[in-house]
């Protein structure tokens, strides 16, 4: 494993080349930011097309976050079945609504922009089914936050390209690749858009386009010709030939 001094120097040069490779982007996110956070919770294990018809059938049923916490289970379940697992976010939703509502009187975040960085997280966490992937989505797409958000396809590039370790959990990754870059959110923003982008396209699940890519010459995962065991890449078991 390579010392924390010249990972850093690796991640940034990883985060150049991406930066070339797919352009630099502006912060954007949805406009409303009550939508980004029940659309980031729509958003897991989803396609971003499955997100947004689940939360406009949501939305065209019940008009407003009141209706939204106080409608029948089931009819939510309905109305947000695009998105996978509905029966598992409906409640989610509808159980963070109701503690939101009561703890600040309305369904409206827009405060946690005069909060400080580790205020806001702070917040944002503390609420139900609220985790660090969804807080720094939030609060680095609206808010502008310097925060970095790991999902999945993040964890696996910055694995196998040996940026963080091969056991270490997303979550963790979060703090450990914050150190690295600098703390500004446009930087922090671009890194995640890109590593993403690069994780659906080219670095993808079982079957990496390597000779496609980039940063094959500072990939651990590549250099040791694909051997590597990662936590971001379960292997998959093989099938059973038994009758």
């Amino acid at each position: 494993m390579q010392s924390s001094p010249s990972l850093a120097t690796k991640t940034l040069d990883a985060h150049e080349q991406l930066n070339q490779l797919y352009g630099i982007q502006e912060i954007k996110g949805y406009t409303d930011p009550m939508h980004e956070l029940i659309g980031t919770i729509l958003s897991h294990r989803t396609t971003h097309a499955n997100e947004m018809t689940a939360y406009v059938t949501m939305r065209k049923r019940f008009p407003n976050w009141e209706q939204v916490r106080d409608a029948p289970l089931p009819d939510l379940i309905d109305a947000i079945q695009t998105a996978n697992y509905p029966e598992i976010k409906a409640p989610y939703i509808q159980n963070l609504l109701t503690h939101l509502i009561r703890e600040t009187g309305a369904a409206n975040i827009d405060f946690l922009g005069d909060l400080s960085t580790e205020e806001a997280m702070n917040w944002l966490t503390a609420l139900p089914g609220i985790g660090l992937k969804t807080a720094t989505i939030l609060l680095l797409f609206k808010f502008k936050k310097p925060v970095l958000p790991i999902d999945t396809h993040v964890h696996r590039v910055t694995q196998r390209l040996g940026l963080i370790g091969p056991k270490v959990s997303a979550e963790k990754a979060h703090s450990i690749l914050l150190a690295y870059l600098p703390e500004d959110a446009l930087q922090l923003f671009n890194f995640h858009k890109h590593f993403y982008w690069h994780g659906q396209r080219v670095c993808t699940w079982y079957y990496p386009k390597c000779n496609e890519c980039v940063l094959q010459d500072m990939c651990d995962y590549f250099q040791t010709g694909r051997t590597m065991v990662l936590s971001s890449t379960p292997i998959r078991k093989k099938k059973s030939t038994n009758p």
